[in-house]
C-alpha cells in the first residue's frame, strides 16, 4: 500500500524547532534518550532481559563424577560412565551473557510519518530500548542495517560508548533515494541467521510492508526466513506503524508516493467509499503481518508512530512474563515425572 506522500511537517503542525530523535544524534541528546528508556523502563523491567534464555546452559565443557542427591539423572553422561564404569555427568556453561542482534530496516517506507515521530525514528527508538535494558556485563549488542544501498554490518560489542555509537549510527544514515531498490528483507533475515550460529535475542523492526503477497490467501516472503531464524533464537518482531498508513483524513485532494518505486497518484480523500475502502484493506494488510509474525514463532510488538512507544514496550514485556510463568513448569519436576 502506497504512503501519503507529504512531508511530516505538513500534517502535524510542528514547528520547526520542536525536536526529534534525528535531533538527537549529538552524544548529549542521546543521553536524554537513555534517561527516558531507563527512569520509564528499567524500574519495571530490572533483573530481566527481553529475551531469556532457559536452562542453566547448552555449551559443553566436560564430565566430572555423578553426586548422588545433588545432580540430576537426565544430566548423565553415559558414554563417560560406560568407559569408566563410575557414574559421571555432562557439564555445561551457564548462559548468562547474552548476545542481542538487531535488523532495521530503513528502506525508504521508513522515511515516512505524520504523527510526533517517523517510522525511522521509531524503530531507533525501539533498538535504544531493547539495547539499554539488556545492557550489562558481558552483554553484547551488534546491528545489521537495511538502507537502499544494501546491509550493513554492525559488530556486536560491549558496553554503553559502543551502543551509543550504534544509535549515533542509525539517526544520522543517509535516507534512500527514492526508486532505489534495497535488497529484501527476507534476504537481510536470512543473512542475519546465518551470521549468527551462537543462541541469544533477535530483534527484528520494520513495517514488514516488503514482500506482501497480493492476495490473502498468500505469505509473505518474509515468513520462512523469520520462522527458521526463530527455531534458533528468540525473536522480537517490532512493527512499525504510522496511522495514515491505517486510514486517510479528509483533507480534499492530495497526492500518493509510493517511496519504493517513485509512483504518483491524486487521491480525493472527500470520498467517503474510498477512505472506508482505505481503512479495510489496511487492516486487511495488518492482519496478514500479525498472523504471518505468529506463525513465524517471533513475539509481536506493534509500535505507532502517534502512541507513546515507552508504554507499549512496557505492556509487551509484562504479557510476556505472565505467559512465561503460565508456561514455566512447576519447581522439582522434569520430562516424565517429578523428583
Amino acid at each position: 500500500m502506497s504512503s501519503p506522500g507529504a512531508s511530516p511537517a505538513d500534517r502535524t503542525g510542528r514547528r520547526p524547532d520542536d525536536p526529534t530523535l534525528r535531533q538527537l544524534a549529538p552524544e548529549h541528546r542521546l543521553r536524554r534518550l537513555e534517561l527516558l528508556v531507563t527512569r520509564r523502563l528499567d524500574g519495571l523491567l530490572h533483573g530481566q532481559h527481553l529475551g531469556l534464555l532457559p536452562g542453566p546452559g547448552s555449551e559443553f565443557t566436560g564430565s566430572r563424577e555423578y553426586r548422588p542427591g545433588e545432580d540430576e539423572v537426565r544430566r548423565m553422561d553415559w558414554a563417560v560412565t560406560a568407559r569408566t564404569t563410575v557414574p559421571h555427568v555432562r557439564e555445561v556453561d551457564a548462559d548468562r551473557e547474552l548476545t542481542t542482534w538487531v535488523l532495521v530496516d530503513s528502506t525508504p517506507s521508513m522515511d515516512f510519518g505524520t504523527a510526533e515521530l517517523e517510522k525511522r525514528e521509531l524503530a531507533v527508538a525501539a533498538v535504544a530500548a531493547v539495547g539499554f535494558l539488556t545492557a550489562g556485563v558481558g552483554n553484547r549488542l551488534g546491528a545489521y542495517l537495511l538502507d537502499g544501498t544494501g546491509l550493513r554490518r554492525l559488530p556486536a560489542r560491549t558496553g554503553r560508548t559502543h551502543l551509543l555509537g550504534l544509535l549515533t549510527t542509525m539517526l544520522t544514515a543517509p535516507r534512500g533515494e527514492v526508486g532505489a531498490t534495497p535488497p529484501p528483507l527476507a534476504e537481510a533475515v536470512t543473512v542475519l541467521h546465518r551470521a549468527t550460529p551462537k543462541r541469544g535475542l533477535a530483534v527484528v523492526v520494520s513495517d514488514f510492508l516488503d514482500g506482501l503477497p497480493d492476495d490473502e490467501a498468500g505469505t509473505p516472503d518474509w515468513e520462512q526466513p523469520i520462522r527458521r531464524l526463530a527455531a534458533r533464537h528468540q525473536v522480537l518482531a517490532v512493527e512499525v506503524v504510522d496511522p495514515r498508513e491505517l486510514e486517510l483524513p479528509d483533507v480534499g485532494v492530495i497526492t500518493m508516493v509510493d517511496p519504493e518505486t517513485g509512483r504518483r497518484r491524486e487521491v480525493a480523500t472527500g470520498d467517503r467509499r474510498l477512505r472506508e475502502r482505505y481503512a479495510e484493506a489496511a487492516a486487511r494488510q495488518r492482519d496478514l503481518v500479525r498472523q504471518a509474525l505468529r506463525r513465524s514463532g517471533a513475539a509481536h510488538l506493534a509500535l505507532r508512530t502517534d502512541q507513546d512507544w515507552t508504554t507499549e514496550i512496557v505492556r509487551h514485556v509484562h504479557i510476556q512474563r505472565r505467559l512465561a510463568g503460565v508456561n514455566r513448569p512447576p519447581a522439582g519436576t522434569v520430562r516424565g515425572g517429578t523428583t
